[in-house]
């Protein structure tokens, strides 16, 4: 174990390269790729929420072509031709994938469309230049960090051990298929990136610290025995003894300290602003490395162990900013982890039917945190969210012989090759057959959950898990219940059985008002399954079927709407929520990811969207 450094992290040693020689990454084709990628995620969202004024042409073959008039900068008229159409998925609007967008200037000439200047013509006119510089900074980042990491893995085929889960976390580097700042990672430089990015599948340790037990909270599952028995099964006697004889070194007693790890880059970013005074006044102790290390998943602050692989999963904060939010862990979402976990799973395992049903619950089972509260006033908002950590179960616990596991979006990947990622899946079972065996692994727990229970998960791909065998899915994983599932008291079917959580702080409204658990509101309830689940999870699967195997969005959604009824039909006791969740709504609020970031967090900025279900009802 390397010992403590309190000013320096040279003792973390990430196997990643360093950086890329980034004047050929930038002339590379992936370059001129992710551009496109931006700019066409750009247009989609700015279109679909009445960002930019356009216009729109119809021609043959369904598709149309949307005008954006705008004006350079010496102030003469140009405009962006755009070819796509709006679909029957929530009118979403799908762009060509293929043609770039094109630049008229005011001479009449044609041009691809560069990001930097799109964003200056488009949007300059609408949106606070404060905001849109911010804006325009997260983009370009995208831009720099996944062309780095495509250009690295340019070369990457995933065969092998490169489908399995633990490696497809790394592998499958696409990102938020709508938002277009789906890498930014503000905070990272391009070294950080390729140390502690999950594309470069690197290897890394936390930093562990002993924090004052008065100067810290914790939270542990009521199918543990103790925090400490959890950290002594987590770190390992010879850890944990090391750790002892340090602490003892320094005359403090172990039993008056909780352990805390840090990932290498937060240590070095925040922690050492926060915790200089308690450094210098020995109040907080550096014990240095675990064991066991660990590999990023696709949300950058989730850790799994790569030595033992059945050891839990630890979500770390990092003051980075990725698909513009924070990636902090707020105090109360530490200590309210294992109450809904334990909740959750309780409603589970008395549910006969959701035994059947045979999905999985990946249980967050201990939390920690330094208390902010514990600071003088005015230093707390630096603090807020820095330090702490969840545990949470690892899916191999749960994996059955012959039984493998990809994480969600990896459903709609395309490898380098051009085919989906499931395509011998799909050509083996049959398109139809295979969608069906896919829709009543993944819909038919979120509903009964919703419908029998009350309860609605954040189920968008990067919190759901396909279980399958040979490509023949039969269930699914779900997990990140900390902040991601919402209910409305009074429909809850036991209620009784919801523990008092910890309610989120004035500070934490403020700043991120999408984030709450609780609602008097049946509809938004339902439309946090309809947001996560149907609108970008699903709609981007069946956008895929569509596109490379036939599979109509009517008919994709026909089914979904077919399985929703049947359930229904065979669960008439849940006919209160099932009116009080209406699925078939003529409309649902989805949330605005692209204006919530140009025009600030002081509202809840939603829309209304066309319900691809409602035709079905």
């Amino acid at each position: 174990m390397n010992g403590p450094n309190i000013l320096q992290n040279e003792n973390f040693t990430p196997t990643a390269p360093k950086d890329v020689d980034w004047a050929k990454a930038l002339s590379s084709p992936q370059y001129a790729q992710v551009e496109r990628r931006i700019l066409r995620q750009l247009a989609e969202a700015l279109l679909y929420e009445n960002i930019a004024p356009y216009s729109r042409s119809s021609s043959e073959g369904a598709v149309d072509t949307f005008l954006i008039q705008a004006v350079d900068t010496k102030g003469q008229a140009v405009a962006y031709m755009i070819r796509g159409r709006t679909t029957a998925s929530f009118d979403r609007i799908r762009l060509n994938r293929i043609e770039p967008i094109v630049r008229r200037d005011a001479d009449g000439v044609r041009s691809e469309a560069r990001l930097e200047q799109f964003v200056i013509e488009v949007l300059g006119p609408h949106v606070p230049e404060e905001r849109l510089g911010g804006f325009l900074e997260e983009l370009v980042q995208t831009l720099l960090k996944d062309t780095q990491s495509q250009y690295v893995n340019r070369h990457r085929e995933l065969s092998g051990e490169e489908r399995m889960y633990d490696a497809l976390e790394g592998n499958i580097m696409d990102g938020h298929p709508y938002h277009p700042c789906y890498k930014s990672r503000i905070g990272f430089n391009g070294p950080d990136n390729a140390t502690y990015g999950p594309e470069f599948q690197p290897l890394l340790k936390p930093l562990w610290l002993a924090l004052p037990a008065e100067d810290s909270v914790h939270a542990i599952s009521a199918s543990l025995q103790s925090y400490e028995a959890f950290m002594e099964a987590e770190l390992g006697m010879e850890t944990i003894a090391d750790f002892t004889a340090r602490l003892e070194a320094a005359g403090i007693n172990p039993q008056q300290v909780r352990y805390l790890p840090v990932h290498p880059w937060q240590w070095r970013e925040t922690a050492l602003r926060v915790l200089y005074r308690h450094l210098a006044d020995r109040q907080v102790v550096v014990l240095g490395e675990g064991q066991d290390g660990y590999r990023p998943q696709q949300s950058i602050r989730t850790l799994a162990n790569a030595t033992s692989r059945h050891k839990p999963y630890v979500k770390l904060p990092m003051n980075l900013v990725n698909t513009s939010t924070g990636r902090m862990l707020a105090k109360h979402t530490i200590l309210n982890a294992p109450l809904i976990s334990d909740w959750l799973s309780g409603l589970v395992r008395q549910d006969t039917e959701a035994q059947q049903m045979d999905f999985v619950l990946l249980r967050e089972v201990a939390g920690v945190a330094y208390d902010h509260e514990t600071l003088p006033e005015l230093l707390r908002p630096r603090a807020y969210g820095a330090l702490g950590a969840i545990w949470r179960e690892s899916l191999h616990l749960y994996l059955r012989d012959g039984e493998e596991a990809v994480p969600f979006n990896a459903l709609c990947h395309l490898e380098r090759s051009g085919k989906p990622f499931i395509d011998t899946w799909v050509q083996n079972e049959g398109v139809e057959a295979w969608t069906w065996q896919l829709l009543e692994a993944a819909v038919l727990p979120l509903i009964h959950l919703l419908f029998a229970h009350g309860v609605a998960l954040e189920s968008h791909a990067q919190n759901m898990i396909l279980l399958h065998r040979e490509g023949r899915p039969t269930r699914v994983a779900f997990k990140d219940f900390h902040d991601g599932i919402r209910f409305s008291r009074r429909h809850l079917a036991h209620p009784e059985a919801c523990p008092p959580l910890h309610s989120l702080s004035d500070h934490h409204r403020r700043i991120n008002p999408n984030s709450f658990i609780e609602t008097d509101q049946a509809e938004g309830v339902r439309d946090f399954v309809h947001d996560a689940f149907f609108f970008i999870n699903m709609t981007e699967l069946c956008f895929l079927l569509e596109d490379h195997y036939g599979l109509s969005e009517k008919a994709f959604w026909q089914m979904t709407a077919q399985l929703i009824h049947d359930y229904c039909r065979k669960h008439p006791q849940h006919e209160a929520r099932f009116q009080a969740f209406d699925l078939f709504a003529d409309t649902i609020e989805v949330e605005q990811l692209t204006a919530r970031r140009l025009f600030g967090d002081t509202e809840l900025r939603l829309q209304k969207a066309s319900n691809p279900l409602r035709p079905y009802r």
